[in-house]
């Protein structure tokens, strides 16, 4: 699984890496983080408002920075 944080290196993008993490390591999947934040790329995600973030290419959501316990249902 490919786990993808959209956005320019802020604190929440920061935060929501970190909480991304944090849930897939709880929940033992066998993931690869990567964080986007070249503008041009974040684009072609379709996502205005950062951060974001995106399984496998598809995205989840964007504008937030989702709490562990909420991500793992996202990424279950």
């Amino acid at each position: 699984m490919k786990i993808q944080i959209l956005g320019t290196g802020c604190q929440k993008c920061d935060k929501l890496a970190e909480n991304a993490k944090q849930a897939a390591t709880e929940l033992g999947l066998d993931f690869e983080l990567e964080k986007i934040t070249d503008l041009n790329r974040i684009m072609e995600f379709g996502v205005m408002l950062t951060p974001a973030l995106a399984v496998d290419g598809d995205v989840k959501f964007s504008g937030k920075a989702p709490a562990v316990a909420e991500l793992k249902k996202i990424l279950q």
